[in-house]
């Protein structure tokens, strides 16, 4: 199911190593799934090396180790933390301070590769939505629909970053709009032609810069 926000293989939808789990507190639900934290090792000048690292938040999980936590990150990069440290004496857990990192923290949104993707599961009547690759704040907060002879239709989140729309929009070629806690929104027309299928991916041209 590729974890709590559904993301499936990290490294080939694009997310790579630089990834980190939140604890249950700062998860919300699912709601921070693609959010961005900047990373800096603190408290141990012996291995802690200037300068930060950015990852996403692409996962959920209740135990301590790998979690961030309300005051401080424990967390276990993929590359063992090599980014933060001079020397990796065991692999272990790395204690780093971190924030929120985005365009309205910065000032500058965080870029990504390509344009936004939809991936449109379901049948029949039940569309479910996995959105990804999602630039600037890179937490979804809300999604619309549209079909070539309908509206612009909100969508509710099932889980994760899964948005669903009950609505017949089968041979209608489609298009969405995304909304980021930032506040701002993309709209990428006709991403999905006429002649889509359930279980295919597509990518818009439409990106948060």
């Amino acid at each position: 199911m590729g974890g709590a926000c559904g993301y499936g293989n990290l490294y080939s939808e694009g997310y790579g190593t630089n990834t980190v789990v939140l604890n249950t507190s700062l998860f919300n639900n699912g709601l921070s799934c693609g959010a961005y934290y900047e990373l800096r090792c603190v408290n141990d000048p012996r291995w802690c090396l200037a300068g930060r690292i950015v990852v996403t938040a692409t996962n959920s999980a209740r135990r301590e180790g790998g979690v961030i936590h309300n005051t401080l990150i424990l967390t276990y990069l993929s590359r063992c933390s090599s980014a933060l440290l001079s020397t990796v004496p065991d692999c272990g857990i790395v204690p780093v301070s971190y924030r929120r990192y985005g365009y309205f923290v910065k000032g500058y949104p965080v870029e990504k590769r390509g344009g936004t993707r939809f991936t449109v599961n379901g049948h029949s009547y039940f569309n479910l939505v996995l959105i990804i690759n999602v630039g600037g704040a890179g937490d979804v907060r809300r999604a619309y629909i549209k079909g070539s002879r309908t509206r612009w239709q909100a969508m509710s989140r099932n889980w994760g970053q899964n948005w669903q729309r009950n609505s017949y929009l089968n041979r209608q070629s489609l298009s969405f709009k995304v909304t980021t806690s930032d506040g701002r929104s993309v709209a990428s027309y006709n991403v999905a032609p006429h002649g889509w299928a359930f279980g295919q991916t597509f990518s818009s041209g439409g990106q948060f810069r």
